[in-house]
């Protein structure tokens, strides 16, 4: 998943849909499925594996944004008879559809991700599976992993296990119909339980030192000719469809370790010169960072609704820069097996339907319960997934990136030899002459390069807009 959410409010306009196909064809990104893979895609979508247990009385329930039909997860939420809450989480089983080794399963190992464009996005798998059969629309009876997660009052872990069942989520919810739900006082239980547990979950993660990252949505909007960029903020309600998903990670993490085998999520702390420099674009948005203030407890106190905030947050993302995957066997946990930003041990394995690593996370989850070794194709997979999941993360950044430069640079296309305030973030190694620029409105990060010697780390500046095209894909400054 993307890190920055970034969008067009309905259909992009030349130059920026234009900019947007170029883009696609230069970065050699995957195109039309293979005619054998779409077959298989088709042929499993009226034949999955399917499981013996069935769990279809469950009235799951899926929280997403509007629109979406790859949905990966649905839940059921309940308070457990003697105190406490019970977790019920149904992940697709993408390898009920998936034959290991088919042509389905190696172009799925060839995308690696889902890639998200403002415009769109290239799947992993083929809509029939992805939007279709495999994902867990509502009155659709579909195979899936069903987590059982029991937690105590504090909403701590007691107790977890993960089966394969058929289910059948009941409605398909969006995040600000939930919020206005819980608001009002007027959500049933299931999903009144979604705050309660939510906000167990938020105060447990502050406690154990993690942290996440209210990043605010982008949206590109069209007026007269120009573009605009506009924040929007995180509804609560998504922070706490977040926690369910955190909490299945760090319980499949668990499950691994105790099995022995495993595939962690991880991301060590973040160096000194990424954390000074995310002080100076505090500098430059005029975001007041004490000294004596933690990382964590500034992220908590912004208000993502206030641009500057919400430009300070999305830059907030360049701490995830490190993270990895690591494979262990043999009981012997790598090192580090920590993710910082969780503050705990973690895995992805909730959203199989747009990253690969999910499916195999899964399985071992599954075999692990079952006291029962993980299947040949799984093991056999294991050691080169770091590596492929690596090489698709910096397919997907560079998507974001070049993403990133064509929206600032439509942004900003009409305002060439304009003045702006910024700050200089950062400087390259062997040449200072050329770096980064924070501007603090419109909050646009972009190259700057000077003809008279050093920038200025750190310190504000007036620049000039020299250069800005969607089709070159890049925004140049100069300092005046």
């Amino acid at each position: 998943m993307p890190r920055r959410h970034l969008h067009t409010a309905g259909a992009a306009k030349a130059p920026l849909r234009s900019a947007l196909r170029t883009l696609r064809t230069a970065l050699d990104l995957p195109g039309a499925f293979p005619p054998e893979a779409l077959a298989e895609a088709d042929a499993a979508a009226v034949a999955p594996r399917l499981p013996d247990r069935d769990v279809t009385d469950l009235p799951l329930f899926t929280v997403d944004p509007p629109g979406s039909t790859d949905l990966d997860q649905a839940m059921h939420l309940a308070r457990a008879p003697h105190g406490g809450y019970t977790v019920h989480y149904a992940i697709a089983d993408v390898a009920a559809f998936v034959a290991p080794g088919g042509a389905l399963d190696t172009e799925a190992h060839r995308r690696v991700t889902t890639l998200y464009f403002p415009d769109g996005r290239i799947p992993l798998h083929p809509p029939a599976l992805s939007e279709g059969a495999a994902s867990l629309l509502p009155g659709q009876t579909a195979p899936a992993l069903l987590w059982r997660i029991d937690l105590d009052a504090d909403g701590r872990t007691v107790r977890t296990e993960v089966r394969r069942a058929l289910v059948r989520s009941r409605a398909r919810l969006d995040y600000a119909g939930v919020q206005r739900q819980i608001d009002a006082d007027t959500a049933e239980e299931p999903l009144a339980l979604l705050a309660v547990i939510g906000r167990l979950r938020e105060r447990l993660e502050i406690a154990r030192g993690g942290i996440s990252l209210s990043v605010p949505e982008q949206e590109i909007v069209e007026r007269a000719g120009s573009y605009d960029l506009e924040f929007r903020a995180p509804l609560a309600a998504e922070g706490w469809n977040a926690q369910i998903s955190l909490l299945t990670g760090m319980a499949a993490a668990d499950l691994m370790a105790a099995s022995g085998t495993g595939i962690l999520r991880t991301l060590p702390t973040a160096p000194d010169g990424a954390v000074a420099r995310l002080r100076r674009t505090a500098t430059a948005l005029r975001i007041d960072w004490p000294h004596h203030v933690s990382y964590a407890d500034l992220i908590r106190s912004l208000d993502p609704r206030e641009p500057r905030c919400a430009a300070f947050l999305q830059e907030c993302t360049t701490l995830l820069r490190g993270a990895g995957y690591s494979v262990f066997t043999g009981g012997t946990l790598p090192s580090p097996s920590v993710h910082a930003a969780v503050a705990d041990e973690y895995t992805h394995c909730t959203a199989p339907l747009r990253r690969l690593v999910d499916r195999y996370a899964g399985e071992l989850c599954v075999a692990a319960v079952g006291g029962r070794e993980p299947a040949e194709w799984v093991t056999a997979a294991l050691d080169a997934l770091p590596k492929e999941m690596e090489a698709g993360a910096r397919r997907a950044n560079a998507v974001e990136r070049e993403c990133v430069d064509i929206v600032e640079a439509a942004l900003l296309k009409d305002r060439l030899g304009e003045t702006f305030e910024a700050c200089v973030v950062d400087v390259r190694d062997g040449d200072p002459a050329v770096g980064t620029a924070q501007l603090a409105d419109p909050a646009v990060v972009g190259r700057i390069e000077s003809g008279d010697g050093p920038l200025p780390l750190g310190e504000r500046m007036p620049v000039r807009l020299i250069e800005a095209d969607p089709g070159r894909q890049k925004v140049l400054f100069a300092p005046v």
